[in-house]
């Protein structure tokens, strides 16, 4: 993995530099497995992130907003007691591995100093907090439990002692010198890059195979100083911290890969890579969690509905034979004369028919000729009468497909905090069933993601139907411009002027084409019009409008813009 030892060696600097002697002032835990830590130091307030998620385990400073919990969970509480208002005294990684300590020094209830450490541990799924007393190495709690049944070697359990992970018996690169290499090295005995790992503490293949390659061919002379130069670069923390992406693979690290092809961007520091190498990823992991079923249910409606159609237009198709069965009706009472009860077919003389031919009437034998006639009659005029009601039913389900793949691109696009408010309209809509709440809550208003454009203007974006009703509908003024994708499910964007320069405008129609439908599409048509332009039809559905007076500018969506223009 790309967060490997080296790589915590030189974000344990980078944090020590930031918030060692900082004040923590507020904790809060947004996620199941992550922590928000606000600390002051130097002046200014830090976002420090700390994530045990299984996929996306980290720990850097962020410029991200997230939502703090109204009833935060026990884990967070119990750190807001012991370490809001706490100082920041050292952080230390332990040995090469990937574990980061917080030393606390606080006071308890009665005033007297306690000192508690915040061990971090990223190791994968295995990743994990855990807040220790620091004089009794004593568990006080963790954002994990780990019981001795689920790992032998030690429990992560309230009241157990700490125990660090079992220790690999690897040298510590940073001690390391050229003739260290060249003798642990085999190079007849397999693979140079997995020796590499194997010997040394804290390398990952990434850096591994760096090392590799950039000591070419001859690699039994050129290896050991290639590898020195990359460990001297870390601990010099001479760093280029830098995404690298290969088609749809992107990678993040400390140095330059250039066993790696491809686009790389470089960051001033760690904590900006990583901020911007997870933008959206662990997101979307926790919307795919939340949002599982309601895909599907999304997925279903619009199958239900394709079949609905088809259905629906065989329908029509014999409706449109209302004409034949009148013509079968008036023909059939102008010959009653010649039909008999238990006659299964007649031919008669079509009087419409300009060469006067014949026509072949199938009849019911148990039937009057009479009552024969009748049953076409009433056969035109149910089709006749179904006509306009198979049409009406046609547009319903086409229009009921429109909405749910306007909200299958709004789930695609969503934060977790947007799913909820899809939910609650899908159940105001009558399409999922109401849960019962113990104790209404007044509603709240959506919260819309803001933007700034370039030359300082401000952009709003509704990313679901109930945000995208309360810009449209209730925040935007009436001269404001408002942007949607043409034919395109989207969002709704509105720029908060009268008269936006066209950088500006170019730069909303991106945002409106990035969180659309086509967000991975080029030269996307985005219309825009003034917001008094745009109404909302009588009885339709939530999100849905029509506008006029409209303008278009095609836009190709642009992540690095949107990251950039985020408020």
């Amino acid at each position: 993995m790309s967060f490997d030892g080296i790589f915590t060696y030189a974000m344990t600097a980078e944090l020590k530099e930031k918030l060692e002697s900082g004040r923590i002032t507020k904790i809060y835990q947004p996620y199941k497995n992550e922590l928000i830590l606000t600390i002051r130091s130097g002046r200014t307030n830090h976002k420090l992130l700390i994530s045990a998620h299984p996929s996306y385990a980290r720990m850097h400073l962020t410029e991200e907003s997230y939502d703090n919990p109204s009833e935060p969970p026990m884990f967070c509480m119990l750190l807001r007691k012991h370490l809001e208002g706490s100082i920041i005294t050292q952080i230390h990684q332990i040995e090469m591995d990937r574990i980061i300590v917080f030393d606390v020094k606080a006071r308890n209830e009665i005033g007297d100093v306690s000192y508690k450490q915040l061990i971090v541990e990223i190791m994968g799924r295995h990743s994990n907090i855990i807040f220790v007393d620091k004089e009794k190495q004593m568990i006080l709690d963790s954002i994990k439990h780990v019981p001795m049944a689920q790992n032998r070697h030690r429990s992560l359990t309230p009241g157990q002692i700490y125990v660090l992970p079992p220790v690999q018996d690897k040298l510590n690169p940073l001690e390391a010198t050229e003739e260290t290499v060249q003798r642990k090295l085999d190079y007849i005995g397999g693979r140079l890059d997995k020796q590499l790992v194997n010997t040394f503490a804290g390398i990952s293949p990434l850096f591994a195979k760096e090392a590799v390659f950039r000591a070419g061919l001859a690699n039994r002379d050129t290896l050991p100083k290639s590898f020195m130069t990359l460990v001297g670069k870390i601990k010099a923390l001479d760093l280029s911290p830098q995404i690298i992406t290969d088609g749809n693979k992107e990678v993040f690290y400390l140095v330059d890969l250039e066993h790696i092809k491809g686009e790389s961007k470089s960051f001033s520091t760690l904590s900006e890579t990583l901020d911007r190498f997870y933008f959206g990823k662990a997101s979307r992991d926790r919307v795919k969690q939340q949002a599982n079923d309601l895909e599907r249910f999304i997925s279903n409606e619009i199958q239900k509905n394709e079949k609905k159609i088809v259905k629906l237009e065989k329908t029509l198709d014999d409706a449109r034979d209302a004409e034949k069965f009148q013509l079968y009706g008036e023909l059939l009472t102008a010959n009653l004369y010649q039909i008999s009860r238990g006659d299964t077919e007649v031919t008669v003389v079509n009087y419409y028919d300009e060469n006067a031919g014949t026509i072949t009437i199938t009849l019911d034998p148990q039937r009057s000729p009479s009552s024969n006639a009748q049953r076409y009659f009433n056969k035109y005029q149910k089709a006749k009468n179904s006509l306009a009601i198979v049409q009406e039913q046609i547009e319903k389900a086409k229009s009921e497909i429109q909405y749910f793949e306007m909200l299958n691109q709004q789930v695609e696009t969503a934060s977790p905090k947007d799913i909820q408010e899809i939910r609650e309209e899908l159940m105001e809509e009558g399409y999922l069933r109401m849960k019962q709440k113990r104790k209404k809550l007044k509603p709240q208003k959506p919260v819309l993601e803001t933007y700034t454009s370039s030359d300082g203007t401000e952009i709003l974006v509704g990313k679901n139907n109930k945000q995208n009703d309360h810009l449209t509908n209730r925040v935007a003024r009436r001269d404001d411009v408002w942007l949607h994708t043409k034919d395109i499910p989207g969002s709704h964007v509105v720029i908060r002027s009268d008269e936006p320069s066209e950088e500006t405008i170019k730069e909303a129609a991106t945002i409106a084409a990035y969180f659309s439908k086509a967000r991975h599409s080029g030269s996307v048509p985005v219309d825009y019009t003034k917001v008094r332009h745009v109404k909302k039809p009588s009885g339709s559905k939530p999100g849905f409008v029509i506008y006029e007076q409209q303008q278009t500018v095609y836009v190709t969506p642009d992540e690095e813009m949107i990251i950039g223009l985020r408020k």
